[in-house]
């Protein structure tokens, strides 16, 4: 049986010096090299996993690039390293996004707050793929711009009038709104105020939550008036629908007698508000010149008003007076008469 020998003199015995100096610097040069490629491999798996950078950049991203006075700005102030050699991949709402700088862009359609969502995909240096979500929303709001009379801030009491109210900047489900002398009520995007003392003046305060605080934002002052009285007339069909008979001019008979009554409202191109007849009187004149009035306890025509209608001939005139009416305010009101002349 061999007995196993050390090393040493396995390798070295019998041989000569210069011979055994060789071989031993031989096994130095392996042994550098291998400690070589050892420090080699290790130091390329130091960071195999790391993400390439080749630029560094500070940006600011902003929560809002626009203030309210009071308010809080707030911005996020980061370096950003970048590797100008190779882009990242971005995905939102599955599709990627073309633009190399990773500018996002587009259209909007329509008003209201939106969410999107997303992922960006990167290389790393061991060839593995990268994914890092991300998630951000935005608001779309009408443009507006706010054009004031301020000779013409007038609201009329008793009757809803409607006010625009919004904010720049602010989506309309973070504002609010108070009235004084009367009630502001909302619906949707749309505001009532109903004032409730003629000659008193109104005041609007309008707020607005931003940063997660109301703030007063705006107010406005207002008049408050009587609404002015209604304008009698006798309602008749045309071929393109309904006209108005004021008085003052010739009066077809026939559109007459079909009319059923007496009608009332404000029709000044700024109202447009509908009043109740409540009663009025016509006056006819027989051919002494008496007078013969007959009185309607409502809107409509009396029969006996009808039957004066049929007797009156071509240029003959009555009168409509003591018009009673009354408006949305609840006020009951007297109207100037109204002259027929019959055609």
């Amino acid at each position: 049986m061999a007995v196993a020998q050390p090393w040493e003199q396995a390798k070295f015995e019998n041989q000569p010096v210069v011979a055994a100096v060789t071989l031993l610097t031989k096994l130095q040069n392996d042994i550098r090299y291998a400690e070589g490629e050892a420090l080699q491999s290790l130091m390329a798996n130091v960071d195999a996993g790391d993400v390439r950078v080749n630029l560094l950049n500070a940006f600011v991203i902003p929560q809002s690039r626009m203030v309210m006075r009071g308010g809080k700005y707030s911005a996020n102030i980061v370096l950003a390293a970048i590797d100008t050699t190779s882009r990242p991949e971005i995905y939102i709402g599955g599709s990627r996004i073309n633009n190399p700088n990773g500018l996002y862009e587009f259209v909007t359609s329509k008003t209201g707050t939106f969410n999107y969502s997303g992922y960006l995909q990167v290389n790393n240096g061991d060839g593995s793929v990268l994914k890092l979500p991300f998630q951000s929303s935005y608001t779309v709001m009408e443009p507006s711009a706010t054009i004031s009379p301020t000779m013409m801030n007038v609201l009329y009491a008793g009757i809803n009038n409607p006010i625009s109210i919004s904010v720049p900047g602010v989506p309309m489900s973070a504002v609010s709104a108070t009235m004084t002398n009367g009630t502001l009520t909302r619906t949707g995007d749309t505001w009532v105020a109903k004032p409730s003392q003629v000659g008193a003046e109104a005041v609007i305060n309008v707020s607005a939550d931003i940063d997660g605080r109301s703030q007063q934002v705006g107010s406005m002052k207002f008049r408050v008036r009587k609404l002015p009285d209604p304008v009698a007339f006798i309602k008749f069909k045309t071929a393109g629908g309904t006209d108005r008979y004021k008085g003052g001019k010739p009066f077809q008979k026939a559109l007459l007698i079909e009319a059923p009554g007496l009608d009332a409202a404000i029709d000044d191109d700024m109202l447009n508000i509908d009043f109740k007849v409540l009663g009025f009187e016509t006056v006819f004149f027989d051919q002494m010149g008496n007078a013969m009035p007959e009185v309607s306890n409502g809107a409509n025509f009396s029969q006996r008003q009808r039957d004066n209608f049929r007797r009156l001939s071509r240029g003959k005139r009555f009168y409509i007076s003591r018009i009673r009416a009354i408006g949305p305010d609840g006020i009951e009101r007297t109207l100037s008469p109204v002259e027929v002349i019959v055609n």
